[in-house]
């Protein structure tokens, strides 16, 4: 035991002399020795008469004072290339750094994208500079369209409604009723209709809910609002698409324009003084309405299509006009279809047994398509057999 002791007392005592000497480093700082310079053969000659640097802090000559042990603990520092520009300290008497100046340059000159390792090429989008110009669009261009177009169309019905009032039948109801559609006719009619109805409604709710709705019902109910209508938008696209394609097919012969149809709208089309101008099958009015709802309608369902399917068809750029153009021709074909309907329903007496019972009066049809009554007058005198064709009655006339 007493041999352990000693042996540790040796060790120990080196490290206490050392810090006794004078001009010894203190205690726990590193020794340090400076290099010593390599000389003889294929390592370099010393001068003659220079007498090598000393390797050891007790060799520095008398008078010589010792470095500091600050100075000989230098770190190195790193160096800069010469070829590179220092980076210029961010937010440093208010210029930008390298990093926020290439940014902007990249947003003056097109998008930035990512590295992805997903087949789809668009998530590598990060920043689209034509973005703010599509949400620019949607929050305010379209709201104003919009409001302008439906509002606007409210305002000339109700005013329509307070100075002229519900048009009436000049010599009255016949009491005979005459078949204006058929019940195919009516069928593709109101699938076309009620479908438009419910897309108009839940694209309205896009557009204008947050601002309408929502303070009305409160966040839960317009989110479960906002959600069923956006299924209902998404599948009803399908029915109203065939309806167009059906009412197309079996209507576009007598929507056909005509020089019948330049008088109808010089006189007004009977909404405006008094009397009503000719017009076979389907005035003027009417054949507006149909070919707002077959052009329009069929822009419409592209666009919404290409909105279903994102990038099936095109790139971010595309999908931006498709919701435009989507945007724009719905919310102009819901302010028209509201002068359709209030004409077929509050705005005309009789209007709506066309697309009710398919049974319209007499009177009422010699009133606003009295050239087509005449035609099927003339077609029931040639279909009835073994009598005078003056003699027939109209077909469906009670």
């Amino acid at each position: 035991m007493r041999n352990i002791l000693f042996a540790l007392a040796l060790l120990l005592a080196p490290p206490a002399l050392a810090q006794s000497q004078p001009g010894a480093p203190a205690a726990g700082a590193p020794e340090i020795q400076a290099p010593v310079p390599e000389v003889g053969a294929g390592r370099g000659s010393q001068p003659a008469g220079q007498v090598p640097e000393s390797t050891a802090q007790g060799d520095t000559p008398t008078g010589t004072p010792a470095p500091a042990a600050a100075e000989a603990v230098t770190a190195p520092q790193p160096r800069q290339p010469s070829n590179v520009p220092p980076t210029p300290a961010p937010f440093s008497g208010g210029q930008l750094s390298a990093e926020e100046l290439e940014l902007q340059s990249a947003l003056r000159g097109g998008s930035i994208s990512g590295r992805i390792t997903i087949p789809d090429r668009q998530a590598a989008t990060l920043i689209q500079p034509e973005g703010r110009e599509w949400r620019d669009f949607h929050n305010r261009t379209l709201t104003w369209v919009g409001g302008v177009a439906v509002l606007g169309m409210f305002v000339i019905l109700a005013l329509f409604y307070l100075t002229k009032g519900r048009i009436q039948v000049e010599g009255g109801l016949s009491g005979r009723t005459i078949q204006r559609f058929n019940l195919f006719e009516r069928v593709a009619h109101w699938m076309t209709a009620t479908s438009f109805i419910v897309l108009g409604l839940s694209g309205l709710n896009l557009t204008f809910g947050r601002f309408i709705l929502l303070p009305l019902v409160g966040p839960e109910a317009f989110t479960a609002i906002s959600l069923w209508g956006k299924i209902a938008h998404n599948y009803l696209a399908f029915p109203f698409t065939l309806g167009i394609l059906v009412l197309f097919l079996v209507w576009v012969r007598d929507n056909i324009p005509d020089r019948l149809d330049w008088a109808w709208l010089k006189a007004g089309g009977g909404f405006i003084g008094r009397g009503h101008p000719q017009a076979k099958r389907f005035n003027a009015g009417q054949k507006m309405v149909f070919w707002i709802t077959v052009i329009g309608g069929t822009l419409v369902a592209i666009s919404g299509y290409v909105l279903i399917f994102p990038f099936a068809v095109t790139d971010m750029a595309g999908q931006q006009l498709a919701h435009i153009v989507h945007g724009v021709l719905s919310v102009l074909m819901i302010a028209a279809m509201l002068a359709h309907i209030y004409i077929g329903s509050l705005g005309m007496a009789g209007a709506y047994d066309a697309m009710g019972s398919g049974q319209v009066d007499l009177a009422w049809a010699r009133e606003h398509h009295g050239l087509w009554v005449e035609e099927e007058l003339a077609k029931a005198r040639e279909t009835v057999v073994g009598g005078p064709p003056t003699t027939a009655r109209p077909v469906g006339a009670d």
